[in-house]
Parts: structure tokens; sequence; C-alpha cells
């Protein structure tokens, strides 16, 4: 192959991964925005009439969000498990499995607005800490769920996480093992040209 058929590739090349750096800064932007928002709400919106008012609009809004969750975690597994070269299922994991902790964090406040559903749950920090406690399940025992509409929604955490976040997480562990492998595998940046000296004596 002739000397300067490396040479129009390389421009092409160092395009190409100027372009994929960008998209996944922009990526990684979008879903520092999203959770920001997404917390940001979760301490703003006046979720207390979820649980107490509108009972026919807090299940439902509960039920949408935790299946909106659950489908795009998987789209994105199913991603990592196909190895798809262009997915970006690393940020979307982590973010989706944080918007899942807010999702069952609003799901408590709002429940504990009901007398006799929880024990030791009255604010919305309190509601994330249970959520994280759940989730880790660590059990303290200083919040306990009474109620049984309180119960079922712990029983159903449960389950989510051992479904959905525990194939999550598997899966982020493996796209990072993935492009741990790919960068040791990459050569360095001038590793393929020529050197000044072979190029002149030649």
């Amino acid at each position: 192959m002739p000397e300067g058929s490396e040479q129009p590739h390389r421009p092409v090349r160092k395009r190409e991964k100027e372009f994929g750096a960008a998209a996944v800064r922009r990526l990684r932007i979008g879903a520092g925005a999203v959770l920001v928002a997404g917390g940001t709400a979760y301490f703003l919106l006046p979720l207390e009439g979820l649980g107490a008012d509108r009972p026919w609009l807090g299940w439902p809004l509960f039920v949408l969000c935790l299946t909106f969750v659950a489908v795009l975690l998987l789209r994105h597994v199913r991603d990592v498990v196909l190895e798809k070269p262009q997915a970006r299922s690393g940020i979307m994991i982590s973010l989706l499995m944080c918007l899942a902790v807010l999702v069952f964090s609003s799901g408590y406040y709002a429940l504990a607005q009901l007398p006799g559903q929880f024990t030791g749950l009255s604010t919305r920090v309190d509601a994330l800490y249970f959520t994280v406690v759940t989730l880790a399940t660590v059990g303290y025992g200083d919040i306990t769920p009474r109620g049984q509409e309180a119960r079922m929604v712990t029983v159903v955490q449960i389950v989510y996480t051992f479904v959905f976040l525990t194939a999550a997480a598997t899966a982020l562990t493996r796209r990072m093992h993935a492009v741990v492998a790919e960068r040791e595998r990459r050569p360095p940046p001038d590793a393929g040209g020529p050197t000044p000296g072979a190029r002149s004596g030649s």
C-alpha cells in the first residue's frame, strides 16, 4: 500500500472521534439536566394531593412512570447485551436508575399523607431516605410501612429492584468493563504512523 494512502483516512477518523466525543458530552449534559429537573420537581411539586385528594390520579401516574422507566431500562440493557457500538447506554442506565428512585420516593411521600400508612415518614427527605434504604436492603426500622397500600408499594419496589434495577446494574457493570477493555486495546495516537526519520530516508 502506498505510504500516502493512510493520510486521507486520518482526518476522517479524527473528525469521527471528535464528533463521538461531542455527542457523549451533549448526552451527559442532557442527562444531568434531566436529573436536576427531576430532583427539583420532586422537592417542589405538590405531591401531597396525589395521595390524599387525588388517588385516582396518583396511582395511574405512579404506574405509568414506573412502566416508562422499566421499558427504557430494558431497551438500554438490550443494547448492552447486543454490544451495539453506538449505544450510550451507560449514561442512560445511570439516569434511569436515579429516576426510578425518585418515582418511588414520590409514591411514598404521597402515601405518607394518608393516616396510618407510615410511621416515621413525614418529609420528602424521609421518603427519599426510605427508598434508598429499601433499595439497599438495609432495613434500619426507623421508618415502617403500616398500611396495606404502603406495604404493597414497598413490595413493588423490592420486586422492581430485583427484576429491573439489578439487570440494569449488571448491564452497567458490563458496559464499563467493555469500555475499559476497549481503551486498553486502543493503540497510542501516533502508533500507526511512520516516523519522521523513516519518511525522510525513503
